[in-house]
């Protein structure tokens, strides 16, 4: 049985913060997005850091004392006279994508800039409730129609729904043979870099500059006994990865550059390449360690076999169970005058 990739729809929820939600979830969703991409070999300089010469403004204190909730609930933040406590935010991060949870269990800086978001939210609710903005008649119909969206699609879940033993192992093993060839692994490398950095169309006296710097690296790593982590916490340009000795991590071999990958590929375990040129700079490239292409065990990928057979077999039922409908009331549709919604039969819509 070969398996279906695709996305699951979004949950529709109704929540006293839903005008928040759509901000709060796509600030999330863009940095989990960048934390699950492996960081690549080729990388632009990091930004010039803050002046830390120039005073910054101090923030006033928060003077009002947090309490507790009389459910005890701990009491995380305070806006409009209102108390979020850490039920209400673990109940909205709940209904976040499984990655974007990881990201925020991972990132406590995340998680309060997310919070700051939900409760801007808060604020945007109370303004528009105090201007009885959902008695317009345009957002009373849309907060209608989300309505009977949030029942219709919730009801769907509900009756289609596999049972608990879905799948067995026998099911599990035949979708893990279907697709097998799917689990494979390229083969890795650990790698760390120095980088010298020299953006296209530099004018004369950067370039200068980088040559300086690049013959300067070049020595210090020619010289006996040079510790290559040293060097590239001193000399690279790449801050992030030059704090951590310039190690970038485990990169896929089909996410290498071309000119990195060439280079690479001829390195002995714990060999330094030469200054290899890119658009944006030279980088010098030690592989620390190499692993084989592999393909993940029926152990490793189980749990992801398991949600996406239930989610295809979900699928499965909730088609046959809106056939079943149609066919117990089939409808009648008048096609002469459907085909009068985008205009006249003879001329199709414009395309926009």
């Amino acid at each position: 049985m070969k398996l279906t990739m695709y996305r699951n729809d979004e949950r529709v929820r109704v929540r006293r913060w839903a005008l928040a939600a759509v901000a709060v979830a796509g600030t999330v969703a863009c940095t989990a997005s960048f934390a699950q991409t492996p960081p690549p070999v080729r990388q632009r300089p990091a930004p010039p850091p803050v002046n830390r010469a120039v005073k910054q403004p101090v923030r006033p204190a928060q003077t009002t004392p947090f309490a507790r909730a009389t459910d005890g609930d701990d009491v995380v933040a305070r806006v409009a006279n209102h108390d979020v406590t850490v039920g209400e935010v673990r109940s909205f991060v709940a209904g976040l994508p499984a990655q974007d949870q990881a990201a925020l269990a991972r990132d406590p800086a995340l998680l309060s800039r997310t919070l700051k978001t939900m409760l801007a939210g808060q604020l945007v609710l109370k303004e528009a409730l105090s201007k009885k903005w959902d008695a317009n008649p345009a957002v009373a119909a849309q907060l209608q129609k989300v309505r009977e969206q949030a029942i219709m699609e919730t009801y769907l879940r509900s009756v289609s729904n596999p049972p608990e033993t879905y799948p067995d192992e026998a099911e599990i093993q035949k979708a893990y043979d279907a697709n097998k060839s799917s689990f494979l692994v390229p083969r890795r490398f650990q790698l760390a870099q120095i980088y010298v950095a020299l953006p296209a169309n530099s004018d004369k006296a950067a370039e200068a500059a980088a040559s300086k710097k690049l013959a300067d690296v070049q020595a210090k790593l020619r010289a006996p006994r040079a510790d290559f982590a040293a060097v590239a916490k001193e000399a690279s340009d790449q801050r992030e990865t030059a704090e951590h000795g310039g190690e970038i991590g485990w990169v896929p071999e089909n996410q290498l550059q071309p000119e990195i990958k060439n280079d690479v590929m001829g390195l002995a375990k714990g060999a330094v390449s030469g200054p290899i040129k890119l658009a944006d700079g030279w980088h010098f490239i030690k592989l620390m360690d190499t692993k084989a292409s592999e393909t993940l065990s029926l152990t490793d990928v189980r749990q992801l076999l398991v949600q996406r057979l239930r989610a295809q077999r979900a699928d499965a039922l909730q088609r046959a169970y809106l056939a079943r409908l149609l066919e117990q009331e089939p409808p009648a549709v008048n096609e002469l005058a459907l085909s009068k919604v985008f205009g006249s039969s003879d001329s199709p819509p414009p395309v926009r």
